[in-house]
C-alpha cells in the first residue's frame, strides 16, 4: 500500500521533469538562435606594430686630437650648443710658441725679399752704367782713339753687370719661394693650434662628458658624447613576416614609455636594407612630429605603422574561425534564417587579430561574431540587434 502511494505520488513529478526536460531540448535543438554578426567596415587601417628605442641619426663622440692638459671647459651634460661654439681648451704655449717662431720666419722671408729686390735694382744700375761705358769704348777703339784691351775690359765688365743682374734676379725667386715655405709652415703651426680647441660641428645638445679641469687627455679620446636634436627618432623592430608592406613616408603612432597615457605622430623615414639575422626584424626608423623637446636617449617605444586602408571589409575574430591554415580557415554564417558553415579566403589582419574575408562568402550572407555551442548546421538564427552580442 504504501509502495502504490509512494509512486502515485512520483509520476507527476517524473512526468513534469521529462516535459521540462524535453522543452529545454526542444529550445535548444530547434528554437532559433540569436547571434551576432559581423558588420562591415570602411576605412579600415592595416597596421604592423614594432617595439624599438629612442636613438638619433647624428651622434658625435667627438674629443682633441692632440695630447694635453686640460685647462678650459664650456659645456656640460644637458646643454644646447651652437655650432662653433668653444667647448674645451688644452694647454697651448708650447704651441703658440712655435707659432711665433714661424710668423718670425715668415717676416725674415718678407724682409729677405725686399733685400733681394734692392739687389736688382742696383744690379740694373749697373748694367746700365757698363752697357754705356761699353758702348763709348766699342766706339773709340774703331777710331782708334783707345786700346782693343781696353775695349775688351769693358764689355767684360758690361757682361759681369748682366751675369749679377740675372744673379739678383734668382736670388728674389729663391726668396720668394723661402717665402711660401715659411708662410706655409706658419700655417701648419697655427691648424696645429686650433687643434687645442675643441668646437661644437653642429647646433648640438650635450649628451655627457667624460672628463674634468686638469685631465691629461690622449689624443682622439672622448671629452664629450653629442646629439642633433633634429636628427632624434625611433628605431623599431619590426617582424619580417609582417613587413612586406612597409615603406618609407607611411604614418605612424608612437608612444614614449614615459609618456604611456599619450600618442605621438610620425613617418616613416628609413627602411634598413640589412635586418636582424639572429631575431629576424627589420629595422625601422620613425621620425616623431610632435614629440616632447626634452628626448632620452635608449628609451623604450611602441610604434604603430599604418602600412594599408581598406575600403570596405567584412572582419572576422580569429577566434570565431575554425581550422585556420595560413590564409583559409572556416566561419559560421546565417542565410536565409539558417545557420551554415563555409570555407574561406582571407586577406588583411588588423593589429588586434581579425581577419579580412576576401572570398568564399554568398553574397546575403552574414559571417557569425562568435562560437557557442548552440550552433548548428541547418537551425534557424536570428540576428542580434547591432550592439549586444
Amino acid at each position: 500500500m504504501t509502495r502504490r502511494r509512494t509512486l502515485s505520488f512520483l509520476i507527476p513529478i517524473l512526468l513534469l521533469l521529462a516535459a521540462g526536460l524535453g522543452a529545454a531540448a526542444w529550445a535548444q535543438l530547434f528554437r532559433p538562435l540569436e547571434v551576432a554578426v559581423v558588420a562591415v567596415q570602411r576605412n579600415v587601417p592595416i597596421q604592423v606594430f614594432g617595439l624599438g628605442t629612442v636613438e638619433a641619426r647624428v651622434l658625435s663622440r667627438v674629443g682633441l686630437e692632440v695630447a694635453g692638459t686640460l685647462i678650459e671647459l664650456h659645456a656640460d651634460f644637458g646643454d644646447r650648443v651652437a655650432v662653433g661654439t668653444l667647448l674645451a681648451r688644452l694647454n697651448s704655449r708650447e704651441q703658440e710658441a712655435r707659432l711665433a717662431q714661424a710668423r718670425a720666419a715668415v717676416a725674415q722671408a718678407e724682409s729677405s725679399i725686399r733685400q733681394a729686390q734692392a739687389g736688382i735694382e742696383h744690379a740694373q744700375a749697373v748694367v746700365t752704367q757698363k752697357a754705356q761705358v761699353n758702348d763709348r769704348r766699342q766706339q773709340l777703339v774703331q777710331r782708334g782713339n783707345v786700346s782693343t784691351e781696353a775695349a775688351e775690359d769693358a764689355r767684360a765688365a758690361y757682361d759681369i753687370a748682366r751675369a749679377d743682374l740675372t744673379q739678383a734676379r734668382s736670388a728674389v725667386d729663391s726668396a720668394r719661394a723661402n717665402l711660401e715655405q715659411t708662410r706655409a709652415a706658419a700655417a701648419f703651426e697655427e691648424a696645429r693650434l686650433a687643434k687645442y680647441s675643441l668646437h661644437a660641428p653642429y647646433d648640438a645638445v650635450v649628451v655627457s662628458r667624460n672628463r674634468e679641469l686638469g685631465a691629461m687627455l690622449n689624443p682622439g679620446e672622448q671629452l664629450f658624447t653629442l646629439v642633433d636634436p633634429k636628427t632624434v627618432w625611433v628605431l623599431a623592430y619590426i617582424d619580417e613576416a609582417k613587413a612586406g608592406r612597409l615603406a618609407v613616408g607611411q604614418r605612424a603612432e608612437i608612444t614614449l614609455r614615459s609618456f604611456a597615457d599619450r600618442r605621438f605622430s610620425g613617418r616613416v623615414m628609413r627602411i634598413d636594407i640589412e635586418s636582424d639575422r639572429v631575431n629576424e626584424e627589420r629595422k625601422v626608423y620613425v621620425r616623431c612630429d610632435d614629440c616632447p623637446a626634452a628626448f632620452h636617449l635608449g628609451e623604450q617605444a611602441e610604434v604603430v605603422i599604418d602600412i594599408a586602408e581598406l575600403a570596405v571589409a567584412q572582419l572576422v575574430p580569429q577566434a570565431a574561425v575554425k581550422g585556420l591554415e595560413g590564409q583559409r580557415g572556416i566561419v559560421w554564417t546565417v542565410e536565409n534564417g539558417r545557420l551554415a558553415e563555409r570555407p574561406v579566403v582571407f586577406g588583411q589582419r588588423t593589429l588586434d587579430g581579425r581577419l579580412e574575408i576576401v572570398e568564399g562568402l554568398p553574397a546575403d550572407a552574414s559571417v557569425v561574431l562568435k562560437l557557442n555551442s548552440g550552433l548548428r548546421v541547418g537551425r534557424q538564427a536570428t540576428v542580434a540587434p547591432e550592439g549586444r552580442s
